[in-house]
C-alpha cells in the first residue's frame, strides 16, 4: 500500500491544544469492525461495552518531563530531548541547533541544578550527553524539565500530571501512551466492579512515534525499536481471558504492539522483556488482541496504518472522515476512538 492511501484531511482548528475535564468525559467513537457501524458516545460510557469475561490491558508507562534547556558559558542556548538511557545519567538525546552541541560542550540546566557534557555525536546526528548533579538524576529533571509535548500542540500544558495517565508508575517513556489520558480512577473503579480484569505492560514511547512515514511504499518504511516489558501475572491474565471465552482489549497502539510483538516472537503470550520494531499495517493478522481503544492518530502515520490493519481499511478511513465531519477534536488531548 502506498502512504498516500492513509491521508486525510485534517483541519488544523479541529487539533486539540487543551485537554477536556473530567478525563472521561471526551466524545468517544464506536466502531464495529465486522459491520462498519458507528456509534458516537461519551468516554464514561466505555464500561457499557465490556463484560465480566473480557481484560483491559494498560501501558502504565510514566513520561518523563525530557524536555530540557541548557545554557553554555558563552550564552548560547540549546533544547535537548532525553531519548534512552545508556548508563548511569549518560542519555541519547536529540539537540537543537546541534551546531552549538559539539562534543566537550558543557550545559548548565536550571540555573546550575544539573550540568550537561556532550560526549559524542551519534549517526543520524543525535547526542550523548553525561548529566551531574547533586541528589536523585529524577527528582532534579522533575525540577528543570517540562514535558515534551507532541510538536501540534502549541499551547503551553501548566499541569505536568494532565500528559501522564492516571495510572502511571514506570518512568521512561519520552511521550505518553495517549490513548490511556481518557481513563479517570472512578471509571477504573466502575470497569472493575463490572468483573473486568485489568492487566498492565510497560513500552516506554520512544519519540520515533511521531516520526513521519516517507516512503511512498509503506512496507520500506524503518520503525523505531521501542523496550516493553510483559510480567507474568499479565501473561496469566490474558492467557486465562482467552481460554475462557473472553476478549483482551488493549488500551493503545502501544500495548497493542507489546502483545503483538510477543505473540509474535513466542506464538503465544509469555511474559518478556525485550525490544520491538514491529510495524503493524494492513495485512497483518492480529495473534493476540481483540478490541483496541486508540486516539485519533496524523494523516499517514505508522499509528494510524495500525489501526487500519486492526478495524479495517474501509472501515477505518470511513470513521476518520465521520470524525472531521462531526467535528471531533483530536490527538493527545481530544477525543478517543474505540474499535471493537
Amino acid at each position: 500500500m502506498k502512504k498516500s492511501d492513509f491521508y486525510y484531511d485534517l483541519p488544523q482548528e479541529l487539533i486539540a491544544q487543551t485537554p477536556i475535564e473530567p478525563r472521561d468525559a471526551s466524545r468517544m467513537m464506536v466502531v464495529n469492525k465486522t459491520s462498519g457501524e458507528i456509534e458516537h458516545r461519551h468516554f464514561y460510557d466505555l464500561v457499557d461495552y465490556l463484560t465480566e469475561k473480557d481484560c483491559l490491558i494498560i501501558n502504565d508507562t510514566r513520561v518523563l518531563p525530557a524536555r530540557i534547556f541548557g545554557t553554555k558559558d558563552t550564552g548560547a542556548t540549546v533544547e535537548f530531548l532525553l531519548l534512552t538511557q545508556k548508563e548511569n545519567k549518560v542519555w541519547e538525546c536529540v539537540a537543537g541547533p546541534g551546531r552549538r552541541a559539539k562534543p566537550g560542550a558543557v550545559f548548565s540546566f536550571g540555573n546550575g541544578l544539573m550540568t550537561g557534557e556532550v560526549l559524542d555525536v551519534l549517526e543520524g546526528g543525535n547526542r550523548l550527553v553525561r548529566f551531574t548533579c547533586d541528589g536523585n538524576f529524577y527528582e532534579v529533571l522533575d525540577r528543570v524539565g517540562e514535558m515534551p509535548l507532541p510538536h501540534y500542540i502549541t499551547q503551553k500544558l501548566e499541569d505536568k500530571e494532565r500528559y501522564q495517565t492516571v495510572y502511571s508508575r514506570e518512568l521512561g517513556s519520552a511521550a505518553a501512551p495517549t490513548a490511556g489520558l481518557h481513563f479517570t480512577n472512578e471509571l477504573l473503579k466502575r470497569i472493575e466492579q463490572k468483573g473486568v480484569s485489568i492487566g498492565r505492560v510497560v513500552l516506554h514511547v520512544g519519540l520515533g512515534t511521531f516520526r513521519p512515514v516517507k516512503e511512498e511504499n509503506i512496507e520500506d518504511h524503518l520503525m523505531h525499536s521501542e523496550h516493553y516489558h510483559l510480567p507474568p501475572e499479565t501473561a496469566r491474565l490474558i492467557n486465562k481471558t482467552h481460554a475462557n471465552g473472553g476478549r483482551v482489549i488493549a488500551v493503545g497502539t502501544t500495548t497493542c504492539r507489546t502483545l503483538e510483538s510477543v505473540a509474535t516472537k513466542f506464538g503465544r503470550i509469555e511474559a518478556d522483556d525485550d525490544w520491538t520494531s514491529i510495524f503493524i499495517y494492513p495485512g497483518y493478522r492480529f495473534k493476540c488482541i481483540d478490541a483496541l481503544i486508540t486516539n485519533f492518530h496524523l494523516p499517514e502515520s505508522t499509528l494510524i496504518m495500525l489501526v487500519c490493519a486492526f478495524a479495517g481499511y474501509e472501515n477505518t478511513m470511513n470513521a476518520y472522515k465521520t470524525a472531521v465531519e462531526e467535528r471531533y477534536r483530536f490527538f493527545s488531548f481530544g477525543d478517543s476512538s474505540f474499535f471493537c
